[in-house]
């Protein structure tokens, strides 16, 4: 439920700032949205993943969507005013710090309510279903935002509906035991939270040292971190393709054949969990993840270059499906790795890489990128860090037990 409120916020503040017929997005303003609202949560978020291995993890959950909810009112109040600055940049901001805080919390608790030698499943099932459900959902608002011909009332009405979700969230992780989820309180036992505020630098260093001084961990994290870079260019790039490009007069029809686009992006980030479980038990996960990078270059250049919306579609499917899969397989491998007292930070500091690469590659990308986001320049640049990502990383993983 939760999820598929994130799907409705993002389908209704997309079609408000990049598919309105008031507006023309260029990459440049559009990377710096994303900068705005992903970088500031993603240097400050790590000092809050702290609480996660401080707090009731569950209490996490309900509160998350209380304040949520909230926060889902002053936005539609914001949007339906028409503006499109500071306001609605600090609202959704707001809104996704509190989101990505759930995410982190929700990984560091997995492994209480999973055994072990079922995380990879898990990890491919969990996701997939909320990923799934904010697809569904989010494809759902864009439709009724083409309906009714992509307004600001429209855009603030569909935000509401989130709202609506996660409020439902917040009752149904009333369902379980307060200490369900974790942390075990035996290794917290006696700590303070104000004594915990003032190590919070010091706890986060050594956390950060406990992920980056272990093989796999870090491998892992570079893997994903390297192939966000890499999506947040193909992601502008799309946007900007259909906006500007595909249809630069027709607003409506750019909004619905983006919808398009994201129905077939949604059955490709659920295929992921599909194939990763046999995958992985055929092969390594590092072996998998290798696997998936050589793919995601492989479709970019074939399809990238061609420059035509049936082509696009496919990139989604085949992007979404590897990028999936490198995440259940990076969070796996996290979660095998990480102690219990430190899996709350590390989840934070994943989180964190995760949005402040998104961002960077949107930025870094949208540098080089024509007003019309059609390069096949960029293209093959992309296709070449994926090649060199993946070479990376089968030497950075190295020969542990998993790849002998």
């Amino acid at each position: 439920m939760s999820q598929a409120g994130d799907g409705i916020l993002n389908a209704g503040v997309g079609t408000y700032v990049f598919f309105n017929a008031s507006s023309y997005p260029t990459p440049l303003a559009g990377a710096a949205a994303f900068t705005v609202l992903y970088v500031p949560y993603s240097v400050v978020g790590p000092f809050a993943t702290v609480f996660i291995d401080r707090w009731s993890r569950r209490q996490i959950l309900v509160w998350s969507g209380i304040i949520r909810a909230v926060l889902v009112v002053l936005t539609a109040a914001v949007m339906a005013a028409g503006n499109r600055g500071v306001p609605l940049y600090i609202a959704v901001l707001l809104l996704l710090a509190v989101s990505r805080f759930l995410d982190s919390a929700l990984s560091a608790a997995l492994p209480h309510v999973v055994p072990e030698d079922k995380l990879v499943m898990a990890n491919s099932v969990a996701p997939t279903i909320g990923g799934v459900a904010s697809s569904i959902a989010g494809i759902l608002a864009l439709s009724l935002n083409v309906i009714g011909g992509d307004t600001e009332r429209g855009s603030a009405l569909t935000v509401l509906v989130a709202g609506v979700c996660y409020a439902g969230a917040s009752v149904v992780a009333t369902s379980m035991h307060r200490d369900l989820l974790g942390p075990d309180r035996a290794l917290i036992a006696g700590a303070r939270i104000t004594a915990e505020l003032r190590k919070v630098a010091t706890r986060l260093a050594e956390g950060a040292r406990y992920i980056l001084s272990r093989r796999e961990p870090r491998a892992a994290l570079g893997a994903t971190g390297a192939f966000s870079f890499l999506y947040g260019a193909v992601f502008l790039m799309a946007i900007i393709l259909y906006r500007n490009y595909f249809y630069p007069s027709h607003v409506t029809a750019a909004a619905s054949h983006i919808t398009q686009l994201a129905v077939v992006s949604a059955v490709g980030y659920a295929c992921a969990a599909l194939i990763t479980p046999p995958a992985t038990r055929r092969f390594p996960k590092q072996t998998w993840i290798t696997v998936m990078l050589l793919a995601a270059a492989v479709s970019v250049i074939v399809l990238g270059e061609t420059f035509n919306q049936v082509a696009y579609l496919a990139i989604g499917f085949l992007i979404y499906l590897t990028k999936q899969s490198v995440a259940i397989c990076s969070t796996t491998i996290l979660q095998e790795e990480v102690e219990d007292a430190y899996r709350g930070r590390a989840f934070g500091f994943y989180d964190m890489v995760f949005n402040i690469t998104n961002a960077a590659g949107c930025l870094v990308f949208a540098a080089f990128m024509p007003e019309n986001g059609k390069s096949p320049v960029i293209i093959v640049a992309v296709t070449i860090c994926f090649v060199a990502t993946a070479a990376l990383y089968r030497l950075s993983a190295g020969r542990s037990r998993d790849l002998a």
